[in-house]
């Protein structure tokens, strides 16, 4: 269309005869402001004045978790994948069939790394199940030396962050829920500082029960207390209890650093609340779909991630 031209419906110009749309949108616009009066059309050019301004919100990146959709996937089944399916980065579950494990060789920690380089699918995240709750004080040692080794896997191999957890409080032991806290942060310190030394986060997730409740994770970080001790965001229901989304979001937003999403299907969970509140936090990380297995797996992913888009673009 040239310069100055305008397309049919946009009104009469002068001199041209009036369009059969052209006329029909006039009528409409005279009807609706008798019927509507000024004081309604007026609102209606308020609300557009009040739309957000400024910057826009950065777009959130989508990855996977192997855990359980690829757990069967050797690694250049995962990026192969993942590629396809616009994924952008994947978080390597302990003790799948890809054998990303603290027992490989330098050498072939090395072929990890550059597999990962030679692709477009970032290796975000190791995830494991070490876990600093037990009311056993060798198994908790157990776990902070085992989460070091990890570590050091995750730093060969090229990985941004391990995952962590907290499995749960000892009270039914007798021992105060204050007490198993203070132990999972202090131990946490222990692990953050070590992998820090090696440019790896340390993500907790917000796991188990009780451990769960976003409150006693934000006394887990307290006690920490360390600038390399991060949370991994685990979508679960009890992120609805105490205050509610909003309010638990805020108690751990400055600390995120890894989130992962179920099926997006699922009704009472807030989706697009949370992608909101991750929106307006600035998160600059990856969300990363923990689903479950699929005899169509690629399929699956392509509709997680058209969801995950139109959720976004609906903010």
């Amino acid at each position: 269309m040239q310069t100055g031209q305008r397309g049919e419906g946009s009104g009469n110009t002068k001199g041209s005869p009036p369009t059969r749309r052209g006329f029909l949108e006039g009528a409409l616009a005279g009807a609706l402001g008798g019927a509507l009066g000024p004081r309604v059309l007026q609102a209606a050019g308020s609300i557009a004045e009040q739309a957000p301004s400024g910057p826009p919100l950065p777009p959130l990146r989508l990855g996977l978790v192997t855990y359980n959709l690829a757990k069967d996937w050797d690694l250049k089944t995962i990026l192969k994948n993942c590629t396809e399916a616009k994924f952008e980065a994947v978080e390597l579950r302990a003790t799948h069939a890809h054998g990303v494990e603290v027992s490989l060789t330098q050498e072939r920690r090395r072929e990890v790394r550059a597999l990962f380089q030679g692709s477009p699918v970032r290796l975000a995240s190791l995830g494991s199940a070490f876990e600093f709750h037990s009311a056993d004080p060798a198994e908790v040692r157990k776990n902070i030396e085992g989460a070091k080794e990890y570590a050091k896997l995750a730093a060969d191999v090229g990985a941004q962050g391990i995952k962590v957890r907290p499995n749960g409080l000892q009270t039914r032991k007798g021992i105060p829920a204050e007490d198993t806290l203070r132990q999972i942060g202090r131990s946490l310190a222990e692990v953050g500082e070590a992998a820090g030394q090696l440019g790896v986060e340390v993500r907790v997730e917000v796991h188990g029960g009780d451990t769960s409740r976003l409150p006693n994770m934000r006394k887990i970080l307290d006690q920490a207390a360390h600038p390399n001790v991060f949370v991994c965001w685990n979508s679960n229901d009890s992120d609805l209890l105490d205050g509610g989304l909003e309010e638990n979001f805020a108690l751990v937003k400055e600390k995120i650093r890894f989130v992962h999403m179920r099926d997006l299907f699922i009704e009472n969970y807030p989706w697009r609340k949370l992608l909101r509140l991750l929106r307006e936090a600035r998160y600059a990380g990856y969300c990363c779909a923990e689903i479950s297995e699929s005899n169509d797996p690629l399929r699956v992913m392509r509709y997680y991630r058209a969801l995950f888009l139109a959720y976004q673009d609906l903010l």
